[in-house]
């Protein structure tokens, strides 16, 4: 978990958040974005839908408390999807990915961050105000009821993860099975073109 003293402003926070974590100025004009998988880096495209996604996500990261580890990212997967990610499809689809990897990681984290969101607001519902970086990070916390006790799950939160859960990792394997697909293909490109040239 990452700690932001509540007392700090969230511009601050934030400020300490991007230098910890080499984001610069956060990236949000960049045409791209790395993501690093052990020693494989992966580009993708910093489409508009992301950024719009993102500069909400970073600031969940200052009022959770939950790190850019890539536990703390299938924590904050789970609260964001719990606490919904409302016309944010780009996050929607970002956050399934990471929790459908974060379930076999840590199940029981991932799990309660899930019912944790089930029970606190997040800001992807509202437009993006320059005026949240001004108040605390406590103040911040209050308003997303993020300052309340954690919550016993009830069968409704159960339920609602299991099925999230499923949903997840179906996302999961899809993007695996599209990633191959044009691996498969050309290898079997291949192997026809050797066929047609070694039997003629």
């Amino acid at each position: 978990m990452a700690d932001y003293p509540g007392d700090l402003s969230v511009r601050e926070a934030r400020a300490r958040y991007f230098a910890a974590n080499n984001l610069g100025d956060g990236g949000y004009l960049d045409r791209w974005v790395k993501f690093k998988i052990s020693v494989i880096s992966i580009w993708i495209p910093n489409t508009k839908g992301r950024v719009a996604a993102v500069r909400f996500h970073d600031l969940h990261h200052l009022v959770t408390g939950y790190d850019t580890s890539w536990k703390g990212e299938a924590e904050i997967a789970a609260w964001e999807i719990a606490s919904g990610c409302a016309n944010h499809y780009a996050a929607w689809f970002l956050n399934a990915v990471a929790m459908s990897i974060g379930l076999a990681i840590d199940f029981k984290l991932v799990a309660k961050a899930f019912w944790r969101g089930g029970h606190s607001g997040n800001l992807y519902r509202q437009h993006f105000d320059e005026g949240w970086l001004d108040v605390t990070v406590n103040t911040l916390r209050r308003r997303l009821g993020l300052n309340l006790a954690d919550y016993a799950p009830s069968a409704k939160d159960i339920a609602l993860f299991t099925v999230w859960t499923v949903v997840s990792l179906i996302t999961l394997v899809l993007i695996v099975f599209l990633c191959l697909l044009p691996v498969s293909m050309a290898l079997i490109t291949c192997y026809w073109l050797y066929r047609a040239t070694t039997y003629r």
